[in-house]
């Protein structure tokens, strides 16, 4: 073959390449896609939650705090996600859907224990949380309000307005 030839024949196969191609794609364009399997549906706008975990007393935030989400359906929870809070205190969560219901509980060593039920309503919601220390325990063996005496139920103290058994009658 001599070098004319050569050159004809690479265009020649350039240009059957770039009309096949051509006609190619108008033919992909015009088939039926309605009957392709399901139809795409695009998930449900979504709420930016960003939870700010202070301390009550002082305003600080707290560290490392466990938040943890329960979708709620009804009263039935449909899971659960759990983050940590950063050193600002902050925790941000961007996959529930607007309209749900969430709870909201928090867990922060050496405080007391949150939890609230959320309606996301909004597409930003800002949630700020103080945290307490707990308070003290009731307990029976301490008097204070409500606290009972421990013997008053084994019988230890006698009502006043009745005689002890070993003691006289009295005489009017």
């Amino acid at each position: 073959m001599n070098p004319m030839s050569r050159r004809f024949f690479f265009r020649f196969a350039v240009w059957v390449a770039a009309f096949g191609l051509a006609i190619g794609s108008f033919s992909a364009n015009s088939q039926d896609n309605s009957k392709r399997g399901r139809k795409y549906k695009s998930p449900p706008p979504t709420s930016r939650i960003v939870v700010t975990i202070l301390r009550d007393a002082s305003g600080k935030p707290i560290e490392n705090a466990s938040v943890i989400f329960h979708p709620m359906e009804g009263e039935k929870d449909k899971g659960n996600m759990e983050l940590k809070s950063n050193e600002d205190g902050k925790a941000v969560i961007d996959v529930l859907p607007i309209g749900d219901t969430v709870r909201l509980q928090i867990i922060a060593k050496g405080f007391q224990t949150y939890g609230q039920d959320f309606k996301i309503d909004k597409p930003e919601m800002p949630i700020e949380v103080r945290m307490k220390r707990p308070g003290e325990q009731y307990s029976i063996y301490k008097p204070g309000e409500g606290a009972r005496k421990p013997d008053a139920d084994k019988g230890g103290d006698a009502p006043k307005d009745k005689p002890k058994p070993d003691s006289q009658p009295q005489t009017n």
